[in-house]
C-alpha cells in the first residue's frame, strides 16, 4: 500500500480548521487543538508550485481557495491525492498537524547535526540538495546527492536505481511525500542502511518506521502567529521563526 493511502486511513480523530496559509515557499494548517491544552495544533508542508509539478502537467490552482477553512482536518488531509501541487501541500500540512509528536517521543537535535554526527566515515546518499552539503562531504566518506533539478556536482534523480543499494545512510527529502516519488525510492535502499526522512514537510507517523525510516527529524510548530507571518512573506526555512527543529526516532525493538 502507498506510504500516502496509509496515512490517511490511520489518521488521528477530525478536527475543525483554525486557517489556511499558502505562500510561495511553505504551506501551514492550523487546526483547533480542543482539549489538549494547546492554543491550536499547525503543521507545515513544502508549497509545490505548478513548476515543479510532477510531468510539468501545471496543475496549481486551488479549487476551494478562500473557503479551505470551511473544511475538516480531514477533508484537507485527503488533498493530498489531488493532481494540484498547492493542494497536496494544504493535504501534507493538514496531515502534519493532526500529528504533533508527544514531547516524549521527540528531542531537540536537527538533520544537519544528526548528518554530521552519523556519516562520519559513512557512504551517504542525500535526495535532495541541502544547505549542508559541503560539511557533510567533509565527514562522509563519499557522499551522493541526487536531485530532479541537479546542481554541479549533484546527480540526476534517475541514478537513485544504482546509487542508494550501495548507501551505508540515506537521507530522504520530505518533498519526495509532497511530489508522490517517496514509494519508489523506499524500494531502492538497502534494508541495512539508516534511513533519515528530513525536512518541514516531515509527518511525525510510526508508519514510516514499518516502511525502513529510522529517523523522522522535521519541525514543530510554537507559535503559529509568527510562523504565519513568515509563511505569508515568503521567507525561507532558514529564514523561519516560531518553529523547533526536532527529531523522533524508531523505538528500540
Amino acid at each position: 500500500m502507498p506510504i500516502i493511502d496509509d496515512l490517511l486511513k490511520n489518521l488521528p480523530p477530525d478536527r475543525p480548521v483554525e486557517s489556511v496559509h499558502i505562500g510561495i515557499k511553505w504551506t501551514m494548517v492550523c487546526l483547533d487543538a480542543g482539549s489538549t491544552g494547546e492554543s491550536s495544533l499547525c503543521g507545515l508542508a513544502k508549497t509545490v508550485l505548478s513548476d515543479d509539478e510532477p510531468g510539468g502537467h501545471g496543475h496549481g490552482s486551488v479549487a476551494d481557495g478562500g473557503f479551505l477553512h470551511l473544511k475538516s482536518a480531514h477533508e484537507l488531509a485527503s488533498l493530498v491525492k489531488s493532481s494540484s501541487g498547492p493542494e497536496r501541500a494544504v493535504g501534507f500540512a493538514a496531515i502534519n498537524a493532526l500529528i504533533t509528536p508527544d514531547e516524549a517521543d521527540i528531542v531537540d537535535l536537527n538533520a544537519r547535526d544528526v548528518l554530521l554526527e552519523r556519516g562520519q566515515g559513512e557512504k551517504v546518499a542525500m535526495i535532495g540538495h541541502f544547505p549542508f552539503v559541503e560539511d557533510l562531504q567533509a565527514v562522509a566518506e563519499t557522499l551522493w546527492v541526487l536531485e530532479l533539478n541537479p546542481a554541479p556536482g549533484d546527480l540526476p534523480a534517475s541514478a537513485a536505481p544504482f546509487v542508494l543499494p550501495q548507501a551505508e545512510i540515506v537521507a530522504v527529502t520530505s518533498l519526495t511525500l509532497v511530489n508522490e516519488t517517496f514509494d519508489g525510492l523506499a524500494k531502492l535502499w538497502n534494508p541495512a542502511a539508516t534511513v533519515i526522512l528530513l525536512g518541514p514537510s516531515t509527518l511525525f507517523s510510526p508508519l514510516f518506521f514499518d516502511c525502513g525510516v529510522d529517523l523522522l527529524c522535521g519541525t514543530v510548530v510554537t507559535d503559529p502567529v509568527l510562523a504565519a507571518r513568515h509563511v505569508m512573506q515568503g521567507s525561507s526555512f532558514k529564514q523561519m521563526e516560531g518553529t523547533r527543529r526536532v527529531t523522533m526516532a524508531k523505538p528500540a525493538s
